[in-house]
Formats: structure tokens, C-alpha cells, sequence
């Protein structure tokens, strides 16, 4: 497999989950990747681990100055970092509530603008969104609203770096099996069998379900796919 040989990618969130699946996924391809994380997680031997929170200007200015001491171009950008804020309108905090905004909206925006820098023409970005923007989920309302922002983004980037050939997308997730989830998922069986009902494929998503997406867009396959939000959720609430 060597779909993306030669190439240099950036996955924020890499540590784990489905950002170090597509860290693995896109080191398998044959491309040079960076993964950008608070924690190196399992990305020993997979990616160049940099340590970012992408929360943070600065943390993210210092891991850019880092990657362009390393190479001259990134051709592939994965916005995967985020977090979650759980509550409905009336219990989430507004701690949280701008906390996932900062790490899953403003961060994405501007970290983003920092890699378009280093970008050349025919450039890939693929930001991981979530299904929360058409299953309705009022205990995560917060939540969802930083990965509609995401879609909007997406659409509104796709437009403006056409000229230049780069392709802009969202890949959406469902109940995924990661750490983010593991709290309520895992260890529980009446949890995980209500989460895999929701599915039409009938389990719970494993990280490795959505880099297939991911990689058909960071790939040559791709390059005639922009401004989409493809669905993998295996089919949840159909």
C-alpha cells in the first residue's frame, strides 16, 4: 500500500483513538506523518510526535515552527482533535461549553490557517466531524453545535481553496470505541448493545471503521470530492 508515498501528513489528536488509526493508516500508505497530541499515546515508531495543545495559540505556533523546521510542505492536514461537552441546555457548564468551542471550533480554524501556510496546491484537509449534526442529541447539545460549526467550515473552505486544487471535507463519525467513550462504553454490555441498535450494521464503530473515508480522501482516489460530509456511522438512525 502506498497510496500517499512521498507525501507529509499532519494529524492532530494522534495519540490515540481514531486520530492514531489514521496516524497508522497513512504511515502504511507510505507518508511522512506528524501527530499532534498533548501525550505521544501509542505513536512510537508511527508518526513524529509533537507535542500541541490545540487549544492553545501558542502551543500551536511552537508545533508549526517545529514542522517547518522539518520539512518544506504538508500535503495533508487532519483536523481530528477534539473533546466533548456533556449536559443539556439548562446542566452544561460554560466552562465546558467554550472549553469544546476552543478545542473543536476556534482551534480547528486557526490551526488550519497555519498549515494552508505550508500547503501547496492539490492539498488534502479532512476534519473529523460527527453524526451529532443529523441524529439530534440534546445530552451533548454543546457538543454538537462545535461540529455543525465544523461542517459549516468545511463547506465554506472547500469553496475558497478550489482554486488552488486542495479538497476540504468532513468525515462524521458514530459511537466510536476510544478513550473519549470509554467511560460509559466500555466494561459495559447493556451500554454497548443499546450504542450498536443504533447502527444499521448492528455494533458499536471501531477507530479503524473510519480511517477507510479518511484515506479514500487523502488519496489520489479523492481528488475529485470536496465540501462533502461523508457519513460513517454504520448507518446509525437510518
Amino acid at each position: 500500500m502506498t497510496e500517499l508515498a512521498g507525501l507529509t501528513a499532519v494529524v492532530t489528536g494522534a495519540g490515540s483513538g481514531i486520530g492514531l488509526a489514521t496516524a497508522q493508516t497513512f504511515a502504511a500508505g507510505g507518508a511522512r506523518v506528524f501527530g499532534l497530541d498533548l501525550n505521544a499515546g501509542a505513536m512510537d515508531g508511527i508518526a513524529e510526535w509533537i507535542p500541541c495543545d490545540v487549544g492553545s495559540t501558542e502551543s500551536v505556533a511552537s508545533a508549526f515552527a517545529t514542522i517547518s523546521s522539518r520539512v518544506t510542505a504538508i500535503d495533508i492536514l487532519v483536523n481530528n482533535a477534539g473533546i466533548g461537552a456533556y449536559g443539556g441546555i439548562d446542566t452544561v457548564s460554560e466552562e465546558d461549553y467554550d472549553r469544546a468551542f476552543a478545542v473543536n471550533t476556534r482551534s480547528l480554524f486557526f490551526l488550519t490557517r497555519k498549515a494552508l501556510r505550508l500547503m501547496p496546491d492539490g492539498g488534502r484537509i479532512i476534519n473529523t466531524g460527527s453524526g451529532v449534526t443529523r441524529i439530534a442529541f440534546p445530552e451533548g447539545i454543546a457538543y454538537a453545535m462545535t461540529k455543525g460549526a465544523v461542517d459549516a467550515f468545511t463547506l465554506a473552505l472547500a469553496a475558497e481553496l478550489g482554486p488552488r486544487q486542495i479538497t476540504v471535507n468532513t468525515v462524521a463519525p458514530g459511537i466510536i470505541d476510544t478513550d473519549v467513550n470509554a467511560s460509559w462504553l466500555r466494561g459495559n454490555a447493556e451500554a454497548n448493545a443499546a450504542a450498536a441498535a443504533r447502527a444499521a450494521l448492528g455494533r458499536v464503530g471501531e477507530p479503524e471503521d473510519v480511517t477507510g473515508p479518511v484515506l479514500f480522501l487523502a488519496s489520489k482516489a479523492g481528488q475529485w470530492t470536496t465540501g462533502q460530509v461523508i457519513d460513517a456511522t454504520g448507518g446509525s438512525h437510518l
